[in-house]
């Protein structure tokens, strides 16, 4: 099953195999299938024809995929354009939500690792 170019995982139960698409979460996909009368715990495999249809024409109905990720890089940008303080920590790829970055914010800063170790220099054996 395809939505918008994305090929849904066969063998996963489809509230979770429609998570694969970028603006679909847990919750949006039970509600997309609860609209669709289809169960969360089949999986992509076993649907029908018209019951793909109709998953795909209420996932497609939401804003998800390129269009969510242009409006999400537009807001970013208006940020940083208007020099907001959450668009210069975007800037800096630092948390923007107030979040300490003495610890933590690893992700955010690309997993750095700037501990000191036992302050000794390995010796090179010749």
């Amino acid at each position: 099953m395809r939505i918008l170019g994305i090929t849904l995982p066969d063998n996963k139960r489809l509230e979770i195999a429609l998570t694969a698409i970028y603006g679909v979460g847990r919750s949006r996909a039970l509600k997309v299938l609860k609209q669709a009368k289809v169960d969360p715990g089949a999986k992509a495999k076993d649907l029908n024809v018209e019951q793909e249809n109709i998953v795909r024409k209420l996932v497609e109905s939401y804003k998800i995929e390129g269009d969510l990720r242009r409006e999400v890089a537009g807001n970013i940008k208006r940020l940083k354009d208007i020099k907001a303080y959450r668009g210069s920590r975007h800037a800096r790829h630092l948390p923007a939500h107030g979040q300490r970055t003495k610890t933590n914010s690893r992700t955010v800063r690309g997993n750095v690792r700037k501990t000191m170790g036992s302050g000794r220099r390995k010796e090179e054996k010749t």
